[in-house]
């Protein structure tokens, strides 16, 4: 029965964590300026990411995306994502979770949250005010997303393509396990979203195959208001194809909403990359 447990563990764990080692570009291929950067964890994990400042005109420029990515590959696979968060004048962080990339150690769920807080610190050491930074998750980074909505001060939550909690979407995709294995990672965003303060967008297509419609139409009801649900199309990886108008001009709802309030104002200027 112990080699049929560590079996399942390591099957789940192959499931939900899919990371490549190998960057297959730099940030410099945006031509603009950024910088590769490294910082630590509280659990002294040392992790890599890139930061895009925004255009030194940009109205927007005290706004920054912090991007948890998806379970699959590292961040040089998501250049094109970065360039359109760029589109709406706002300033890009993107890191890798340990074990991605060049970023040390091996990935678990409380891993990535601390990777996620890390970031944010490295953000706010950077000068961007709390209430500036826009937690962004792509799919598995989701549930990432809303735990640091729930650990950190933020100015917005934007779920991208994300279920309703790993469980829900395993009993989904693997039926044949879940009736005897209900499964240890859980990254529940649903069941944080009641609990978080801040604006949240979710973003989905109703083509995508892997994280069905259904499990952004229940995070959107679980979350508070102020809440935008925006529909984009294209399947799970490919929802920039076709799309790109689209989605951007979802984001610039959002970052407008958020400008209303009051309390999105820069704290200082953040410094530029090089």
């Amino acid at each position: 029965m112990f080699v049929i447990y560590l079996v399942l563990r390591w099957f789940e764990h192959r499931q939900v964590y899919q990371p490549d080692h190998a960057l297959e570009t730099n940030g410099s291929e945006l031509g603009r300026p950024f910088e590769d950067v490294c910082f630590q964890t509280a659990d002294a994990v040392r992790l890599n990411g890139w930061f895009f400042p925004a255009d030194t005109r940009s109205p927007r420029k005290h706004f920054v995306y912090l991007l948890c990515h998806g379970n699959a590959g590292n961040i040089s696979h998501r250049l094109d994502h970065v360039a359109a968060l760029l589109e709406t004048g706002a300033a890009v962080f993107i890191f890798d979770y340990r074990g991605y990339g060049r970023s040390e150690g091996r990935p678990d769920e409380e891993g990535t949250y601390l990777d996620a807080q890390a970031a944010y610190q490295w953000l706010r050491q950077k000068g961007f005010a709390a209430a500036n930074i826009i937690a962004l998750g792509e799919s598995l980074g989701g549930g990432i997303a809303s735990e640091l909505a729930l650990r950190e001060a933020l100015g917005g939550l934007i779920l991208q393509s994300t279920y309703t909690s790993v469980t829900d979407l395993g009993r989904e995709l693997f039926p044949w396990l879940s009736a005897f294995w209900p499964g240890t990672i859980k990254y529940d965003t649903r069941g944080k979203l009641p609990r978080v303060r801040v604006p949240v967008l979710v973003i989905h297509s109703r083509g995508d195959r892997l994280i069905g419609f259904h499990h952004a139409e229940k995070n959107f009801a679980a979350a508070n208001e102020p809440k935008i649900f925006w529909e984009v199309g294209g399947e799970h990886n490919r929802f920039l194809e076709g799309e790109r108008t689209r989605y951007i001009e979802g984001l610039n709802n959002f970052l407008a909403q958020i400008e209303s309030t009051s309390s999105a104002v820069p704290e200082k200027t953040p410094q530029a990359g090089r």
